[in-house]
């Protein structure tokens, strides 16, 4: 994100894509990404995933208790966002932006989908390595 969306070559879209079949709580991880983010802003939303990704600790294995404390943890009211996640605003929001990503052929996580300004789409599925990446982008940003 650095090399490319600091002078707008790139816009950068998150989507959630929480597989429920294989990971129960990742619907309820993600409301609270978008609660993270109502009551933060981007930068809360990033630190929430990150710290969320990184104490996670295997596929499904986070105590949903946890998503509190990590609110906590990045600075966050966790009496407003314990009433935000309580609440289900954000449900129907993960629901579309899983449904789009499935329409957009998305199987598994990570999944990203890069489209240049000619309307030309490359989806790359599973962890790539950084090169990888940026040769696909390098290319796009051509057409």
């Amino acid at each position: 994100m650095n090399e490319y969306g600091k002078d707008g070559k790139v816009a950068w879209v998150y989507r959630h894509f929480p597989i429920a079949e294989l990971h129960s709580k990742a619907r309820k991880e993600s409301e609270a990404l978008e609660c993270a983010n109502e009551l933060g802003g981007p930068g809360k939303f990033w630190e929430y995933t990150n710290m969320l990704f990184d104490i996670t600790p295997s596929n499904n294995n986070l105590d949903p208790a946890q998503l509190p404390i990590i609110a906590k943890n990045v600075g966050l009211d966790v009496k407003a966002f314990n009433t935000c996640l309580s609440s289900g605003k954000y449900a129907a929001k993960v629901e579309a932006d899983y449904q789009d990503a499935v329409k957009a052929g998305g199987q598994g996580t990570p999944n990203s989908i890069l489209i240049s300004k000619d309307g030309t789409k490359v989806t790359v599925q599973g962890a790539q390595p950084y090169e990888s990446l940026k040769a696909t982008i390098d290319a796009l940003l051509q057409k």
